[in-house]
């Protein structure tokens, strides 16, 4: 409550505290910030317990809210999805992002080494999340266009690297190096709307590579690998540096 005198601003509908500054309608705001993220919290501790098998009935019987009430917040399970999704994808982001920070730009092993450890670290402090994201599908749930800028964060910080290697000259395409016809042409598209300072073969080894980090750290972290490699760590860079040479970074430049 205000403790100093309030005054009723009719045009706009709001009560106005004189000592605070604060509208109801801010309140408000401020209150539903708090309960979308409640939501959230219990959503993901029973992504935790259960798998994607996501109930909203259940999340509000967590909270102690009729299920009715958690609609007001989000109009169905697929938007609830949708907003961890979105969330799991920019947390990532700004991890692999903050990887590169204090690195040299010129040294593009120790930037690819550290985007393959800010991935694999992120996912095994949050593996719910990782498996929301790159798991298994949901049964009967189609991520919307919402997804797609926070999805692609990671590989354009791949794609930077692999051009700054352009640019440098250290990172090229091979000669003689060819790609079938439905390739080339998807891949001119990709370069075309994203990554236009990579040419279409160096992309294309990039993008084996990006799909083949998220396949060792779901290896890892869904048991894959149990009797199989002992030191995961050790292999885990062993692989990606096994990545690098093939994209065609092997050393550190400067």
């Amino acid at each position: 409550m205000c403790q100093e005198q309030c005054s009723l601003n009719v045009a706009a509908h709001s009560v106005v505290c004189d000592d605070l500054g604060v509208t109801a309608p801010s309140i408000r705001a401020r209150v539903r910030a708090e309960m979308v993220t409640q939501i959230k919290r219990t959503a993901r501790a029973h992504l935790a317990q259960d798998g994607a098998n996501l109930s909203l009935r259940a999340v509000a019987r967590d909270l102690g809210l009729a299920s009715s009430a958690l609609y007001r917040y989000f109009a169905s399970r697929d938007d609830l999805l949708t907003a961890l999704i979105v969330d799991g994808y920019n947390a990532l982001g700004t991890v692999v992002e903050l990887s590169q920070v204090g690195l040299p730009r010129a040294d593009l092993m120790a930037r690819w080494l550290a985007v393959g450890t800010a991935v694999r670290t992120w996912a095994l402090i949050n593996p719910a999340d990782y498996a929301l994201l790159y798991g298994s599908p949901v049964p009967g749930y189609e991520a919307p266009a919402d997804t797609v800028g926070p999805a692609t964060r990671i590989p354009r910080v791949l794609a930077e690297i692999l051009a700054d290697g352009v640019r440098s000259g250290s990172v090229a395409v091979r000669p003689g190096e060819r790609l079938p016809k439905a390739v080339r042409a998807d891949l001119r598209r990709l370069r075309t709307s994203a990554f236009p300072d990579v040419p279409e073969p160096l992309l294309g080894r990039g993008l084996i590579a990006w799909t083949a980090l998220f396949g060792a750290v779901s290896f890892e972290l869904f048991g894959h690998y149990h009797n199989v490699v002992d030191d995961y760590g050790a292999f885990f860079e062993h692989q990606m540096r096994a990545l690098a040479t093939f994209v065609g970074i092997t050393r550190a430049e400067g």
